[in-house]
This record gives structure tokens, C-alpha cells and sequence, in this order.
């Protein structure tokens, strides 16, 4: 079947509002409209996507895989419209994708330097699915953090980090200066493929809920700072290698330069 890409928009902004009343109101049409094209979507899915009550509407298991594919799905439509426009009016574009934590700004600058004529942009890639914006044509080039899939792609070591143990400020633990993975050993740990987070503030709340322990890698652990977190090193625990990376088969002398520029700069940042 031919997936339906404003029924899927309209997906969307249901499963982000959990209200058919405030989705509505931002697609402008009207409430039963939406409901209608959300239920013709389920047919034509042949699953259902929604559980509704008369107060919520909550997302089923295949609601969620659904969403969480989408937001590659039109992310990739709305890439592959902008190129269009951009060999329309002889724009050239560069785009990198960064994994969290990881900043991407001194290399663009310096590339921008060089080539003013060449507009850059960037693109989040999700940390479960890094290579993904590659993968899709949203992005050129990634900025990513080890491991992901790297079968087809060409990869540059930049440098390693450390990752650290991110745990409420309350846990028995905050007392020592370091630990040990062996410190950790009997403790509810939420690193994949334990339990998958949609994000790092979801990650980050469960920590601070008390739900559990995650080892992170430290340049996450510092974007992200809150007073009911506490982070502490892990001596024995392996670091993070954080690479640059490109299609193999992408040889542009665009990319050329910007691999260049971008290693030397983000080697000493």
C-alpha cells in the first residue's frame, strides 16, 4: 500500500498533543474531520494506532513504532523537497547531522569561512539510529558518537570521551569520588537495550525519578544539566569514540573540504 503522507502529518500531531481538540487546532480543520482521517488511516494500516478515552488519547504499541518511524519518514520528504529547490534556484547546501552532545558549530564556521557561497545546516541524529540522516539524504555528513551501524559509510576518528554515571542526586552512591562498573553491578541500569528512551530528557527524568542508573558519555551528561542528577566517573568503564562520517560512495569535493576542515578543527576543540 501507498503510505498517505497528510493522513501521517495528521498522525503526528495527534500522538505530539494526545488531543484531537488541540491537533485539529493546529492543522486547521476541523475536530471530526481529523478523527475521520485518523480512523481511515487505521483501516488502511489495518491496526490500531490509538486507544481513546473521552479525557486522552493514548498511543498503542504499533502507535508508537509508527511515530517514532515518522519522524524519519517526513524529515526525509521534507529534505528531499528542499534539494528540489535547491538545484532549482543553483543553491549548494551542506548538511551535517550531530549526535547529542557533540557540537558541530566551530567546524561549520570554519568551513563557511572558506566557502561563503555554500549555505550549511544541521540535523539531530537520534542516538539509536545515528546514521540514519545519511542513510535518508537529510544530511551529507554526521558528527557522530560510537556505535551505529557503519556498513557502507566511510568514518574519521576525531577523538575519544569518557562516559560517566548519571544517577539522582539522592542515591547512596553520590557519596564516593569514582566508581567501578562492579559498583554498579545489582543496580537498575537504563542504557539500551534495557530500556529504549525516545529522548535524552526522557532518559534524564527516569534517572531523576529514580528508576534507574545510565552510563553516558560525558560531553551528553554536561548538556544537560540539573540539580537533581549527580555524575560520577567510571573508571573501568570503556570511553566513546566519536567519528566523522560520510556515504563511501560520496566523493564531492564539497565534502572533501569539509572533512578536511572539520577534522582538523574538531581534533583540537
Amino acid at each position: 500500500m501507498d503510505l498517505d503522507l497528510r493522513k501521517l502529518r495528521y498522525f503526528v500531531a495527534v500522538a505530539e498533543h494526545r488531543h484531537f481538540g488541540r491537533a485539529a487546532a493546529q492543522l486547521y480543520i476541523a475536530q471530526p474531520v481529523l478523527s475521520r482521517q485518523i480512523r481511515a488511516f487505521e483501516q488502511e494500516l489495518q491496526c490500531a494506532l490509538l486507544v481513546r478515552t473521552t479525557r486522552s488519547v493514548e498511543l498503542t504499541a504499533a502507535g508508537k513504532q509508527l511515530y517514532e518511524e515518522a519522524q524519519g519518514i517526513l524529515a526525509a520528504v521534507a529534505a528531499a523537497v528542499r534539494r528540489v529547490h535547491d538545484v532549482e534556484r543553483s543553491v549548494q547546501r551542506l548538511v551535517v547531522a550531530f549526535s547529542p552532545g557533540l557540537h558541530v558549530a566551530d567546524a561549520l564556521r570554519a568551513f563557511s569561512s572558506r566557502h561563503p557561497d555554500v549555505e550549511t545546516d544541521v540535523v539531530p541524529a537520534r542516538w539509536w539510529e545515528q546514521a540514519a540522516p545519511l542513510r535518508d539524504g537529510r544530511a551529507q555528513v554526521g558528527y557522530l558518537r560510537r556505535p551505529f551501524d557503519d556498513s557502507g559509510l566511510h568514518t574519521i576518528p576525531i577523538g575519544r570521551e569518557p562516559r560517566v554515571a548519571c544517577m539522582p542526586a539522592a542515591h547512596p552512591l553520590v557519596c564516593r569520588q569514582e566508581l567501578t562498573s562492579a559498583d554498579l553491578d545489582g543496580e537498575r541500569m537504563l542504557d539500551a537495550p534495557t530500556r529504549r528512551t525516545s529522548s535524552l530528557e526522557e532518559k534524564f527524568e527516569l534517572i531523576a525519578s529514580g528508576h534507574g542508573i545510565a552510563l553516558v558519555p560525558l560531553s551528553v551528561a554536561r548538556s544537560y544539566p540539573r540539580p537533581d542528577l549527580a555524575l560520577l566517573p567510571v573508571t573501568d568503564a570503556p570511553d566513546v569514540q566519536r567519528c566523522l562520517a560520510v556515504l563511501a560512495d560520496r566523493r564531492e569535493k564539497l565534502l572533501r573540504d569539509f572533512l578536511e576542515i572539520a577534522t582538523a578543527t574538531l581534533r583540537t576543540s
